[in-house]
């Protein structure tokens, strides 16, 4: 059997972003395959230290709040990760580990520790890169350092997982890795982690942001620049000239958000829609059951989880035409695309698909078996080759 460990800033319940999931959802269909799986993350104060759910071994090491400066956060990353080595150290002392596996730049440096200590290979997942967060300007600190870490951390694993074509290819290309050390392996999703209440319950869960014979289109994610929540908003007038009725939602929060809100105020757009701000994992994905239409106009998107997400919960979906949103959505099939960085082309999209009900209906139908693709038992199987290409390869190059 083999044996290895995972690490990652955040697990459930500790939740900061998609990574919790992604890693949490991969570790339990990895042990249902035959892997044994140990997690190394952090928690809070009151964290246990270690427990077992879902077959996965999860060891915690307590850490203090990280700040919301980003360059505070550099250093507590840092500190974060002299913590994860020292605690994987210990455990490296009772399991023999065939391989380590990091996601993102945030475990970097323990992982590359850690993996030399077993003498074990490196595999890390790539979920998103600095440069493509900032669109090129990775120039001054802090995003220079990290950066740098993944560029590094990128060369010194034997293997790199992305979750999209288009993510290899930006790995091979801005990081100089070898496109035969890159794997393609997309994120998951499980249709029944997607439940939704019943019809009285949407119902009335929806009439707190739209009448019965309104449209409802759904923003829903970080609210950071990358995401173009701002190219959706400039669309709005125009599409609720066309739809009348038309009202939107905001759901999420983040650094984006005042600037989003105060440009909603500047459209006039305030009576039509809501920022809901931060809310709960349940009520979230109750949301897709109550829209009409899920909006994904992200400028750099490496995979498109919400329009995965959307198209599982049964609602039609139109994406920006860039990144891994290319392949998630495929044209025409299963959602609609619109150039990217163009309000105007949101606008004409959404425009269509709300107006055409027949279209609607089919986009829904096609989403349905479409996401089947995305299975978790597939993705870990597809991991599991990738540990098994590995188990017995000594740590590479420094």
């Amino acid at each position: 059997m083999t044996r290895v460990l995972i690490a990652s800033w955040e697990y459930p319940p500790l939740i900061e972003g998609g990574l919790a999931r992604h890693v949490r959802k991969l570790s339990e269909a990895l042990v249902g395959l035959g892997v044994e799986v140990h997690v190394l993350t952090r928690g809070g104060e009151d964290a246990l230290a270690n427990e077992i759910a879902a077959g996965v071994e999860v060891h915690r090491i307590r850490e203090p709040a990280h700040p919301t400066d980003l360059d505070e956060f550099v250093n507590w990353v840092g500190q974060m990760n002299a913590d994860m080595l020292e605690a994987g150290v210990e455990l490296g002392e009772a399991f023999d580990f065939d391989l380590v596996h990091g996601h993102d730049w945030l475990v970097a440096g323990a992982c590359d520790q850690l993996a030399r200590r077993f003498e074990a290979p490196l595999v890390t997942t790539i979920h998103a890169t600095e440069y493509g967060r900032h669109q090129g300007w990775v120039k001054d600190h802090p995003q220079a350092y990290i950066h740098g870490v993944e560029r590094w951390i990128t060369n010194r694993s034997q293997r790199v997982i992305a979750c999209s074509a288009y993510m290899q290819e930006q790995i091979a290309d801005i990081f100089a890795v070898a496109p035969g050390q890159i794997t393609v392996i997309p994120n998951g999703i499980d249709p029944a982690d997607l439940p939704q209440p019943g019809a009285e319950e949407l119902a009335r869960l929806r009439a707190g942001f739209a009448a019965p014979e309104e449209r409802l289109v759904l923003l829903i994610g970080r609210l950071v620049y990358e995401k173009g929540f701002q190219l959706a908003l400039e669309a709005m007038p125009r599409l609720i000239a066309a739809v009348p009725g038309t009202r939107f939602l905001v759901a999420g929060s983040g650094t984006h958000e005042e600037e989003l809100r105060k440009q909603a105020k500047e459209l006039g757009l305030m009576e039509h829609g809501t920022f809901l701000g931060w809310i709960g994992d349940d009520v979230l994905r109750s949301l897709y059951g109550i829209a009409d239409l899920t909006v994904v106009p992200s400028i750099y998107e490496p995979f498109g989880l919400v329009a995965l997400e959307a198209m599982a919960s049964g609602c039609p979906v139109i994406v920006a035409d860039t990144g891994g949103l290319r392949e998630v959505v495929p044209h025409e099939l299963v959602g609609l695309r619109f150039r990217p960085r163009d309000p105007a082309a949101l606008a004409e999209v959404a425009i269509r698909v709300l107006s055409d009900p027949d279209l609607e209906a089919r986009l829904v139908a096609e989403a349905h078996e479409h996401v089947r693709r995305f299975d978790w038992t597939d993705i870990a199987a597809q991991t599991a080759e990738v540990y098994a290409d590995l188990v017995g390869v000594k740590a590479g190059p420094a």
